[in-house]
């Protein structure tokens, strides 16, 4: 695949949260609070910054609350403009990516990351693009990218495929995909291969994948 400037990103939003209920009964996991936001509103500033300019949510059933979060609210805008607070109108419009670059499609039953992915795949053209599982998130170094940004800059650089990765506890291990890591360069690395979930006697390393992918949609022919 060569390489190229990825606009589009995949975020699977469909799952049902079981992890954290009861917080998620009435609730998206994807709509739980961080400080002032929701967990997959840092997800959408992360793309942002990397250069994403289109979004693709898949959803299920309850995640209504997304697509409005997404969407004007007219009633709010306008109590809040009579009120004089037209900061705090202005604040919650600039969350909202531009008309056309936003999409929803349905996964009709929770099947996995890789079934949400392959929901999405009559929306994608021949290109890069990126997934980012917002119940990650990945807070930047002072100063420094954001995660997906540095991927992009990866994939920009060398094309390919591109994973991001973070040391686990070498008994934790067996609760990840683990990757069999190859020569290193800076904060960058080869991946000779993976292992799913393996045991800590068997694990190439403890470096497991974390939330946030530059793919191709050749990827389509093995999820087919």
């Amino acid at each position: 695949m060569a390489s190229g400037s990825v606009k589009t990103a995949i975020l699977p939003v469909g799952g049902l949260g079981s992890r954290f209920l009861p917080a998620t009964k009435a609730m998206p996991k994807e709509m739980l609070t961080v400080v002032d936001k929701p967990l997959v509103q840092y997800a959408v500033d992360e793309a942002r910054a990397a250069g994403i300019e289109n979004f693709i949510f898949v959803t299920g059933r309850g995640k209504a609350a997304i697509e409005d979060h997404f969407d004007h609210s007219f009633e709010l805008e306008h109590t809040l403009a009579d009120r004089g607070k037209n900061s705090m109108v202005e604040n919650m419009r600039s969350i909202m990516p531009e008309p056309g670059q936003i999409a929803y499609v349905r996964q009709q039953d929770p099947l996995g990351l890789g079934h949400a992915i392959w929901c999405a795949r009559h929306m994608l053209r021949d290109e890069a693009f990126a997934v980012l599982l917002p119940d990650i998130i990945i807070d930047p170094v002072a100063g420094g990218d954001g995660c997906l940004k540095q991927l992009v800059d990866a994939h920009n650089d060398f094309g390919g495929i591109v994973l991001a990765v973070e040391e686990v506890p070498r008994e934790r291990v067996s609760a990840y995909g683990i990757i069999d890591p190859g020569k290193t360069t800076g904060n960058r690395l080869e991946i000779r291969g993976m292992v799913e979930k393996p045991s800590a006697d068997e694990a190439p390393s403890n470096l497991c994948i974390t939330g946030r992918y530059i793919l191709s949609t050749e990827i389509f022919d093995y999820l087919d």
